[in-house]
Formats: structure tokens, C-alpha cells, sequence
């Protein structure tokens, strides 16, 4: 199974494999991130570092036993205890229940690790996957938006315990 890992400097590699490997496959869901992602992924993976140690942001990666990247998890925008999740799993590693395992641990450490106490998310109304990987783990729908000119949905989920 593979193992959920804070973005470090040495995945970068690894990353940009997985991004590149998944580039149609991930265009067909949501936007593709156009040559200049990958022109200056190094920059771009430096940058994200840096957010990361500011606390603004968290990067996850899901990590294969060869040490490939399967999939990222992160949340993003951190201000007020509250994040945006976002969440990508590489083709061939599809429908085996990565995102939602993925999901799972990274709103468990948004709350536990983080101190994060809401998190959002959004999906096109044509990604079932992951608006079914949302409801699986927790995530109420909140309202209809337009997502990169596509119809699509917001979600919320508390991570605080009302019990």
C-alpha cells in the first residue's frame, strides 16, 4: 500500500514523472497545467517548499514501494483553521481506493497535525471520481459553482467532533 508523505525536496523527480505520465489523463477531468509547469517545475516545487514552511500550505504525495508517486493530496490556503483539499491519483493507480485512503489520512493530520478545523474542496459535475471519493470521506456538497467555466460543486467538511 503506498505511503502518504509530506512533500520533500527529494520528490521532485518523482513528481514531475508523475505529472508528466499523467498529463492527458488529468487533462480530461480538470485543466491541464500547460507547458510552463513543467518548463520550470524545479522553481515551481522550490516554491511550493516554501509555502509549505510558512505554514500556508501542506503538499502530500502517496508514495508507491519502487518509490514512485501514485498520487498528491494537499491542502492549500490555510488561513482561519480552514484549508482548500485538492487531490490527484495517476492513471494506471486509479479505482483502487488511493484518493479516498489519501483523503482520509490527510484530514485526519489537517486536524490532528494541522490544527485545521474545516476543509473545502471543489469538482466539476462530470468528475464522479472525485465527487464520490468527497462523499465517501465526509464532505457535505454546499452549493453549485462554475469551476475553469465547467458546472460544478463546492463541498465542506468539519473536522472538529460536534459529539
Amino acid at each position: 500500500m503506498p505511503v502518504l508523505q509530506l512533500v520533500r525536496p527529494d520528490h521532485a523527480a518523482a513528481l514531475l514523472a508523475f505529472e508528466l505520465a499523467n498529463r492527458a489523463y488529468f487533462a480530461t477531468s480538470i485543466p491541464d497545467r500547460g507547458d510552463d509547469f513543467f518548463m520550470s517545475f524545479d522553481e515551481r516545487h522550490a516554491s511550493l517548499l516554501a509555502c509549505q514552511a510558512a505554514g500556508t500550505d501542506y503538499f502530500h504525495v502517496l508514495v508507491g514501494d519502487g518509490g514512485e508517486v501514485l498520487g498528491r493530496v494537499n491542502l492549500a490556503e490555510i488561513a482561519d483553521g480552514c484549508a482548500e483539499l485538492g487531490f490527484r491519483i495517476a492513471e494506471k493507480a486509479s479505482g483502487q481506493g488511493l484518493a479516498t485512503a489519501g483523503v482520509n489520512q490527510v484530514c485526519a493530520l489537517a486536524s490532528m497535525e494541522y490544527g485545521l478545523t474545516r476543509l473545502r474542496a471543489r469538482a466539476t459535475n462530470d468528475n464522479r471520481g472525485s465527487r464520490a471519493v468527497l462523499a465517501r470521506t465526509g464532505f457535505a456538497e454546499t452549493g453549485a459553482i462554475l469551476l475553469n467555466g465547467r458546472p460544478g460543486t463546492s463541498y465542506s467538511r468539519s473536522l472538529v467532533d460536534n459529539g
